[in-house]
């Protein structure tokens, strides 16, 4: 047996089940960016004297700089290795958070969420450390890109309170410097543990499967149109799934139960999207990243429903938790159809692309469901137009399904014929 490769550079080795622990907390820390501006909201609108809709802005502005940074630190981390962009991450959460501490105005602030802690600093640890996790795992890719990817979700549990409490008893300003000088100097130490590129196995499966012409052509059409395809289904899929997470606090408030039974349901919708993490990368480890994603998709739909009927506190907090158990999912399978129907080396830039519009998605929803509330005075109408976004990703699901279908077949009978 040969010794010229160390155990430690295969796939699934130890080494790997460590760095995606390590990938698990640095999109924990890095996730801090992501939840800041919402924490600081109501002080950022008596600090700087604005109005609500002006102190919502850093967060939509940040989840912006977030997408686009996702491309461009996917390309850098395709290029240079995943530790480039991470390293790149620190410095940038930790002179955006120092910087929006000391901001005079709420442009200042802005512009520091936005350029520093958005486009440089999380999307660092976002779809790199996705796209190097799916390139670390072989069989058991599902659940390991699961795995990193719940850092998301769980620094959505960790950091509010964590802030809050600083906030609290030492100001906002005091609490953002001090967060900042924590990133850079818990994430550049990490950073080092991701020197190692990808082992060999895990840069060319393609050529060891003998499927580098499926690849050149994913689903039997142009790269370029399936991953228009899945920006287009990402997009739609978090439209629908942002109404609920965005808007559960006010429908909440406006179905008489009050601010905080909104806020515990969607730390509920948070905490069991975990699981529902997890889980999907087991069932998508057997069916597959498309089979999963129609999975999820169906049922989030099947959840948004349930939101019209029900309207009564415990049915609420019910059907907000049977929707995150549905949709934590969904957005982990994205990243493992590009792997599955992808170039390896071309996976940092195109998971960053549909993560990109998953953001894009996010963003528009809880956007759009507050316009159609004003329209309607109504979250009714709100709901059904997430019902209605849920099921153009659904249809786009299956077009996809059905293309691989029809070119497994085509592949059977031409393998039967050479037979």
């Amino acid at each position: 047996m040969s010794l010229s490769a160390p155990r430690a550079n295969h796939i699934e080795s130890p080494y790997a089940w460590m760095r995606l622990a390590v990938s698990l907390v640095l999109m924990t820390i890095g996730g801090s960016g992501m939840y800041s501006a919402t924490v600081v909201l109501p002080r950022i609108q008596q600090d700087f004297g604005v109005t609500r809709a002006d102190a919502s802005l850093p967060y939509t502005l940040t989840m912006i700089g977030f997408g686009l940074g996702g491309v461009i630190m996917g390309r850098l981390a395709d290029r240079f290795g995943v530790v480039v962009p991470v390293s790149m991450g620190a410095l940038g959460l930790g002179a955006g958070f120092v910087a929006a501490g000391l901001a005079p105005t709420l442009w200042w602030f802005c512009a520091a969420q936005s350029l520093l802690i958005g486009l440089l600093g999380t999307s660092a640890t976002f779809a790199p450390l996705v796209a190097d996790t799916s390139q670390w795992f072989d069989r058991r890719r599902g659940i390991a890109v699961a795995i990193c990817m719940s850092g998301n979700y769980a620094a959505g549990a960790v950091w509010p309170p964590v802030m809050q409490y600083f906030i609290d008893s030492a100001g906002w300003r005091q609490t953002y410097i001090g967060m900042g000088i924590f990133c850079v100097l818990a994430t550049l130490p990490l950073a080092l543990v991701l020197r190692r590129r990808p082992p060999a196995q895990a840069a060319a499966p393609a050529v060891a499967s003998g499927r580098a012409g499926a690849m050149d052509r994913p689903m039997g059409m142009r790269p370029a149109t399936v991953q228009a395809l899945l920006c287009v289904a990402a997009i739609a899929c978090c439209v629908a799934m942002a109404m609920p997470q965005v808007h559960i606090v006010a429908y909440c408030s406006d179905l008489g139960f009050g601010a905080a039974r909104g806020a515990e349901m969607l730390a509920l919708m948070l905490g069991l999207g975990v699981i529902s993490r997890l889980a999907s990368g087991w069932i998508s480890d057997r069916i597959g990243g498309l089979r999963t994603l129609l999975l999820g998709s169906v049922l989030q739909g099947v959840a948004l429903l349930l939101f019209l009927p029900f309207t009564g506190l415990f049915s609420l907090y019910l059907v907000a938790g049977l929707f995150g158990l549905f949709q934590g999912g969904i957005v982990p399978a994205y990243a493992l159809i590009v792997r599955e129907h992808f170039p390896p080396g071309e996976a940092g830039a195109r998971v960053g692309t549909v993560l990109m519009a998953t953001l894009v998605g996010m963003a528009l929803g809880g956007w759009m469901s507050g316009v159609v509330f004003d329209l309607t005075g109504s979250y009714r109408a709100a709901f059904i137009n997430g019902i209605a976004w849920n099921l153009l990703n659904v249809s786009i699901v299956l077009f996809l399904l059905y293309r691989v279908r029809a070119l497994s077949r085509d592949g059977l009978r031409t393998a039967a014929g050479l037979g």
